[in-house]
């Protein structure tokens, strides 16, 4: 397992985190999502030889949200 912190931009409620956290976790491999609004950061806990960062990043720009 591998373990990332992606820089979210544009989160700003309940219903943002929900939705960040609601992408990565639908994707196969990711173990573990943590969103801290405050920061806008995300920590993921991932199997790399299961899911990419791109396809991570590509999941949270999905909802609206832009990724650093």
């Amino acid at each position: 397992m591998q373990t990332i912190t992606l820089d979210v931009k544009g989160m700003t409620c309940g219903h943002c985190k929900m939705a960040v956290n609601g992408a990565l976790t639908d994707l196969d491999g990711v173990q573990k999502v943590d969103v801290n609004l405050e920061t806008g950061k995300v920590s993921v806990e991932f199997d790399s030889s299961k899911v990419s960062l791109e396809q991570m990043k590509e999941a949270v720009e999905d909802q609206g949200y832009d990724v650093a």
